[in-house]
């Protein structure tokens, strides 16, 4: 007989990094009783940063799925059981569902330690955070002997405690203090938010960032009309936190915040409300640079690559930064520092089914415009078809956003979480122009710079805009000022 406690083996949801701590089940490849691999894809999930795919390290037959598709999963959690030697015996599936022994089990996880497509393996494995709630878990957990005794929510407490307040022992100088992981102090110190005045919601008393967000945001003093619905009023009293769900047949519809929007709405709150935004705009004329796109579109050098004003745009951005190296700078709050980075990720706003993305190219500073040219061509055609890996959003610098494709003239972008500068690109029209003297049609177009003052100022700013207007009126300057 094999032991069920090696035979089935539980596959968690990975530690995706970046401060996640929750992903959304996308879609099952595999059903219970399907053979697997190691190594084989068996689920898509989506973080909040991109969706993902997660390989299998164990070869075997698969013995239950934990969760249905749509389902948010805790870091940590079993998602997935497999039975690594079938055909050894009978057992009870309840065997594979250790709920109590679980917490020994993650400080010695078996074989290889799973992780998402684009992270590496954290750096201590051995020490897991404390499951924040309680995992979802078939029927069959309910009658656990043994294992959760009266005495436990105390010690658990305790390390909750301790890991929020940032440390590992404990004392009783720390009992008082907020419940709240580093990030979410470091997020609620940015805004200048107490913890101590912000309620929480999340499991055990754990401060969140929606709760720092939600404590941040200004508060609507004169609209609080609670019986708005006097007749569908709920038993119980809401207090402005939790609006009632939208009935079956009334006009609106409530939609779950989570993955990808969730991610936007929490970068925009923290980048609005803790980077100074200033934008400037410039108005331009740029026939010229539309000639130069037909030109290269007809060079041997671009065959097969998309060629579009959106290129030398980019291209026109780079040079601007090379000759402004000062813009492609990041603020660092722990320190007090400002740094100054000798490259460029050049980021992308992307518009997709699951949200909006920002992917970056890579060193995009040191590349020909052919290999401009294949990078964007690459990373557009990834982001449509919802491919785009963690990595490839990390990192940024300075970002492009081109609202001209839905034909807007422009707008006043919020910068990318950590980054210097964002370009917006209004759409190109033909439009009267005074043109050597003479009001002729000519292909124009409006750009906004929107930068972080702490890093930029309106001097350094103004050039870099002027810079990318100057270029793309006279596109030799791509050759001549590079």
């Amino acid at each position: 007989m094999t032991d069920t406690s090696t035979r089935f083996r539980e596959f968690k949801m990975p530690d995706v990094g970046e401060g996640l701590t929750e992903a959304e089940i996308l879609k099952w490849y595999v059903q219970p009783g399907d053979t697997v691999t190691d190594g084989q894809v068996v689920c898509e999930v989506e973080t909040a940063k991109a969706a993902v795919e997660l390989p299998i390290p164990y070869d075997g037959v698969v013995h239950e799925l934990r969760f249905e598709e749509g389902t948010t999963v805790d870091v940590g959690t079993s998602i997935i059981t497999i039975d690594v030697a079938p055909g050894s015996g009978d057992a009870a599936p309840a065997a594979a569902e250790p709920a109590a022994p679980a917490v020994e089990e993650e400080a010695k996880p078996q074989g290889r330690t799973p992780v998402l497509v684009g992270y590496g393996v954290a750096e201590s494995s051995t020490k897991r955070r404390a499951r924040k709630g309680t995992p979802a878990v078939p029927e069959q957990a309910a009658p656990q002997p043994a294992a959760p005794q009266p005495a436990a929510p105390q010690p658990a407490a305790a390390a909750i405690q301790a890991e929020m307040n940032g440390h590992g022992g404990t004392g009783t100088a720390t009992a008082a203090r907020p419940l709240a992981k580093p990030p979410v102090r470091k997020l609620a110190k940015d805004l200048g938010i107490d913890l101590a005045t912000v309620t929480p919601t999340g499991p055990d008393g754990v401060i969140t960032r929606e709760d720092v967000h939600a404590a941040a945001a200004p508060a609507p003093a004169p609209v609080q009309p609670a019986p708005v619905q006097p007749q569908a009023a709920p038993a119980e009293p809401v207090a402005g936190v939790q609006p009632a769900p939208v009935a079956a047949g009334a006009r609106g519809t409530r939609i779950p915040i989570k993955g990808v929007r969730k991610a936007i709405a929490s970068a925009m709150v923290g980048s609005a409300f803790t980077a100074p935004h200033v934008t400037e705009f410039i108005t331009l004329d740029v026939t010229r640079t539309m000639k130069l796109v037909d030109e290269l579109k007809a060079d041997p050098d671009m065959a097969g690559l998309r060629v579009n004003p959106l290129l030398l745009i980019a291209r026109a951005l780079l040079v601007a930064i090379r000759r402004n190296p000062e813009v492609s700078a990041a603020w660092d709050e722990a320190n007090q520092e400002i740094v100054l980075k000798r490259y460029v990720n050049l980021g992308i706003a992307a518009a997709t089914p699951r949200g909006l993305i920002v992917p970056n190219i890579k060193d995009a500073h040191d590349k020909t415009l052919p290999e401009l040219a294949a990078a964007l061509g690459e990373l557009v055609s990834t982001a449509r078809e919802g491919k785009t890996t963690p990595v490839a959003m990390q990192g940024g610098t300075v970002t492009i956003t081109n609202v001209g494709v839905f034909g807007v003239d422009t707008g006043t972008p919020i910068l990318n979480p950590g980054e210097s500068a964002i370009l917006a690109v209004g759409a190109i029209k033909l439009q009267p122009w005074v043109h050597k003297g003479k009001v002729k049609p000519r292909q124009v177009t409006t750009l906004a710079l929107s930068f972080d003052h702490r890093l930029v100022d309106g001097e350094l700013g103004s050039k870099v805009l002027a810079d990318v207007a100057a270029i793309l009126e006279q596109p030799k300057r791509l050759i001549t000022w590079a």
